[in-house]
């Protein structure tokens, strides 16, 4: 049985969308279709989060809210959720506690920006399982821009009103909510248009998804759509076929043992976050400065990888680790290591019908050391210069051997295996310790000149990372980290 119509919650009502181009995205229903331009459409790339709404869908323990970018999210990605807008907080002439305590601190001047700023933090205001952190709402916030009010009186506004569980008219309608979108609930495929013409088609189990990407497999595999969705917006593409993976359950799992952690493509990157944090604290400082929550509530795992893009932030980290990926088609599935499924700038290890089904990471042992650093022009929400991993395997003040890879040096991620080498037999106390794997880096890259960074500027940061890493895992008596200082001045 197939579902032909995209159904959600909007406003109370169960909204069924039989009758759209596959690649309408959710910010030009809401503003052309709906009308509910409270909604604006700043960068059109998922940067500025001037379209920010939230999309609640049930979760462990009740309703998870989630802040996401419409200008990039597909109309079909709503599929079973309820959207949420700026329209939607205020109720009988009252404002939502968000809206009134922004009113309150001043956090508003221009208000292009303000509807996206109150959407973020009506989501962080339904997480409501603890107060929020000043580091909390920054973060929140790093995928909304305002260049007008300035973000203090913002964050005053957010640690005010985000102090503990939500008192507002959607948390009281929890079981209300929750029961409309029950009702959406199905084991259905959903397939709106034709698959002899354009469509977009949500299949509902693994076995659906092979079968349909096997009789398309010119299809565009769509995950969270925070890369795909650009192609629309700024590409101007208008892919006639495209299969989301959103209701693929399969795809989702978060499974650990002894020896590995196992991701499904499908697991969300906010949802990845704890798993990977503890492997260690650099990956969860690299997920925490991964987008921002909105790309984080949207893109996956296995998109992030898939994509192959050069200066993904994942790839370089898990190729360190010695991670292997998993494919799979209606053939069956196979399993190779992740830094071969990087072939060329664009290209992939990937045959026709195949789509990655997650990723295996093996778990750093006793005598491991793990570091990864991200260099970028900003902080928070930004794309990566340089994003150095280094995986050391130590014998007492030796090292034995190493794993090293690096994002935004080459047209793929990709080991540094000269440098690698001349790691092998390093003697940590030695004076001079790494500087013949400092000086191998030039015989494994060639970088180029972009607008991110020049070419000498990414040979000289890959050289200083890797003596950072080599200076920290010798036990360097003085801080070689920021963080904490940046976090706590703000």
């Amino acid at each position: 049985m197939r579902r032909k119509s995209i159904s959600f919650i909007f406003r109370g009502v169960q909204v069924d969308v039989a009758d759209t181009p596959p690649h309408t995205t959710l910010l030009d229903w809401l503003r052309l279709s709906m009308r509910a331009t409270g909604t604006k459409e700043g960068c059109a790339e998922g940067d500025c989060g001037a379209c920010t709404v939230v999309l609640a869908r049930p979760g462990v323990g009740g309703l998870v809210h989630r802040p996401v970018n419409a200008c990039i999210l597909l109309l079909g990605q709503a599929d079973g959720a309820e959207i949420i807008t700026v329209e939607d907080l205020a109720s009988s002439g009252a404002l939502h506690p968000v809206q009134a305590a922004m009113v309150e601190k001043h956090g508003s001047q221009c208000g292009f920006c303000t509807p996206g700023i109150v959407m973020s933090l009506f989501a962080l205001y339904q997480r409501g399982h603890r107060a929020a952190t000043r580091v909390d709402v920054c973060d929140q916030l790093a995928g909304n821009l305002c260049r007008c009010t300035g973000y203090r009186p913002i964050v005053d506004a957010a640690l005010e009103v985000c102090e503990g569980p939500p008192d507002d008219r959607f948390s009281a309608a929890t079981p209300q909510r929750l029961a409309a979108l029950a009702a959406l609930q199905s084991s259905q495929d959903v397939l709106v248009g034709e698959q002899s013409a354009d469509f977009f088609a949500a299949p509902a189990s693994e076995e659906s998804l092979a079968a349909l990407y096997a009789r398309h497999p010119g299809a565009r595999i769509v995950a969270g759509a925070t890369d795909a969705g650009l192609s629309i917006t700024k590409g101007l593409q208008t892919p006639a076929k495209i299969i989301w993976l959103g209701r693929v359950k399969e795809l989702e799992t978060i499974e650990r043992s002894t020896t590995h952690l196992s991701l499904g493509a499908g697991v969300l990157l906010a949802d990845a976050v704890e798993a990977l944090a503890a492997i260690h604290p650099d990956l969860g400082e690299i997920m925490r400065r991964f987008g921002s929550a909105q790309v984080r509530a949207s893109g996956t795992v296995g998109g992030n990888i898939a994509n192959a893009s050069p200066i993904g932030d994942l790839a370089p980290c898990l190729i360190a680790l010695g991670a292997a990926l998993e494919l799979s088609s209606v053939d069956g599935a196979r399993t190779l290591l992740l830094e071969d499924f990087f072939i060329a700038y664009g290209k992939q290890d990937r045959r026709a019908g195949e789509y990655v089904r997650g990723v295996r990471i093996p778990l750093p042992g006793p005598q491991s050391a793990f570091r990864a650093f991200k260099i970028s022009k900003r902080s928070d929400e930004d794309i990566s210069a340089v994003l150095a991993a280094f995986h050391f395997i130590l014998d007492g003040r030796r090292i034995v051997s190493a794993r090293i890879a690096f994002g935004g040096m080459a047209g793929t991620p990709a080991r540094a295996r000269h440098a690698e080498a001349a790691c092998a037999g390093i003697d940590l106390d030695a004076v001079g310790a790494g500087d013949a794997a400092i000086a191998a880096l030039a015989t494994d890259f060639s970088p180029i000149d972009d607008m991110r960074a020049s070419a000498a500027y990414r040979r000289l940061v890959a050289g200083n990372l890797l003596r950072k890493a080599l200076i920290e895992i010798a036990g360097a008596a003085e801080p070689t980290r920021v963080k904490e200082l940046v976090h706590a001045a703000r």
